[in-house]
């Protein structure tokens, strides 16, 4: 199976099956993917940004995506999940799951509530995000009520995701699906917002995958939710529309990769170079700030 090329690690009662751009799957010790009901799910320190895996990683980034996504599972009790346990071996405590094996569908479900990143761009084009109609005067930062669904088909590693209009979702997962996929994409985002808000934070945009559960067929939340890496974070104190925000996401990686400072050209093709160990350490404690003032509670490495 295709996929992001990684150390694999040697884990008791688990195989390595497969390494995405920042998660490894494992499968119980001598089970296929196709007849095990359950996978091992690691979240590394690897940080991706322009559809690259960066050669630099992030201190501690997998903790804080599995403990962060672990406290929203929480939150979001509405909604099915597929954390079985976090019983997990000891080499990787703390940034591993045991979760249900999900019949993802091929979608990346997204929600944006404000406007920004490349929805801001089509939007100065076409007045549009996703060839969705807007009003007319909006800005950077402009908030979007109600949010948006904007999917994007799944692409592999490597290669990029393409933004897909609703019809299109319809044509690859069905009507039922994809009106589900909407509703439950919306509804995850609205209340999070709400969650974020009370505690000094706007949640901008973010990405949710679903699949369905084998079992039952329940249309069911996967991979990482409300995370740093899925999700748009900004500083409610100093939001201000009409410009560029504070952010506690890889915004920052993105910002600095596309700077005169990297001198690297994200359409080049070319691999993004190593990040200054000043660039990596302030996202670490980005990512840090995220987690303690979302969940209330100090992180521990």
């Amino acid at each position: 199976m295709a996929g992001f090329q990684t150390e694999v690690l040697d884990l008791e009662g688990w195989d390595h099956f497969y390494s995405g751009k920042v998660r490894d799957l494992y499968v119980p010790a001598g089970a296929s993917f196709e007849e095990t009901d359950r996978v091992l799910v690691v979240a590394s320190d690897r940080i991706s940004a322009y559809d690259f895996v960066l050669a630099s990683e992030i201190p501690d980034k997998g903790k804080v995506l599995t403990q962060l996504s672990l406290w929203w599972f929480e939150q979001l009790g509405g909604f099915a999940n597929h954390v079985i346990s976090t019983d997990v071996p000891a080499a990787v405590a703390g940034r591993a799951m045991v979760c249900k094996k999900l019949g993802m569908y091929p979608i990346e479900c997204i929600a944006r509530g404000y406007l920004t990143g490349s929805g801001l761009a089509e939007y100065k084009v076409s007045q549009t995000v996703c060839e969705l109609p807007l009003p007319e005067g909006l800005v950077d930062g402009s908030r979007l009520e109600p949010a948006l669904f904007t999917p994007s088909a799944k692409a592999e590693v490597g290669e990029h995701d393409e933004n897909i209009s609703f019809a299109q979702t319809v044509d690859r997962v069905g009507t039922e699906v994809a009106e589900a996929l909407r509703e439950k994409t919306v509804a995850l985002y609205e209340q999070a917002e709400k969650i974020a808000r009370a505690r000094g934070i706007i949640l901008a945009d973010t990405k949710v995958e679903f699949g369905a559960d084998p079992a039952t067929g329940e249309i069911t939340l996967g991979d990482e939710v409300l995370t740093p890496d899925s999700s748009r974070f900004w500083d409610a104190e100093t939001y201000q529309p009409g410009q560029a925000q504070a952010s506690f996401d890889k915004q920052f990686v993105r910002d600095w990769l596309t700077s005169a400072a990297s001198g690297w050209d994200k359409n080049s093709g070319e691999e993004p170079p190593l990040l200054p160990a000043e660039i990596i350490e302030k996202t670490r404690a980005r990512y840090i700030e995220a987690y303690e003032r979302l969940t209330g509670q100090a992180f521990n490495a």
